[in-house]
């Protein structure tokens, strides 16, 4: 329901001895309710098996996102500021998790339009969808990139949509992935 704490991602380096992610020690990314940040898609990935879940699949996260009725933007289809940390935000970092209540997806999920890119399971291909299963598709068996859905805070509105996806190295970090 929400994106990973600072504060829960501490436990699971405390418990694993994993290292920490970039920006870990920076005071504008690592308020321990704020999402973590600068975490590879191999450390989400951890962290999932370490709590016992998983990353979602593409087509997981999209139907979190949009629902059945294929909204824009998690609360509709009318993009308002109020409801996610975007560029509009002018604020230039994260917010605590869950800052967005009227942003909630209509499966209860928070924060899936602003404040991070989030990790998935599925290898991106920007063609995969034009040719794949129209119901609940699998995504590529492998590839160069793994897909992040959601879009920062750092990003305006048109490119936060449910639909949008963006993509990353599985070794890549950056203070607007989470």
């Amino acid at each position: 329901r929400y994106e990973v704490t600072n504060a829960l991602y501490g436990r699971f380096i405390q418990a694993t001895g994993r290292a920490t992610p970039s920006y870990w020690n920076d005071s504008k990314w690592n308020g321990s309710s704020q999402p973590v940040v600068g975490v590879t898609w191999h450390d989400a990935d951890a962290y999932c098996k370490w709590a016992g879940k998983r990353l979602p699949t593409e087509a997981e996260w999209e139907k979190a996102a949009r629902g059945t009725d294929e909204r824009r933007y998690p609360w509709g289809n009318q993009w308002d500021t109020s409801r996610a940390n975007s560029a509009e935000s002018r604020l230039g970092k994260t917010v605590p998790v869950g800052s967005h209540s009227g942003g909630v997806s209509p499966y209860g999920a928070h924060d899936m339009a602003g404040n991070v890119w989030e990790w998935i399971a599925d290898w991106f291909d920007a063609s995969y969808y034009q040719n794949s299963l129209e119901r609940n598709p699998q995504g590529p068996a492998s590839g160069q990139s793994k897909v992040l859905r959601g879009g920062p805070w750092n990003l305006i509105p048109i490119a936060l949509r449910t639909a949008n996806r963006g993509d990353g190295t599985p070794d890549g970090r950056s203070s607007d992935v989470g």
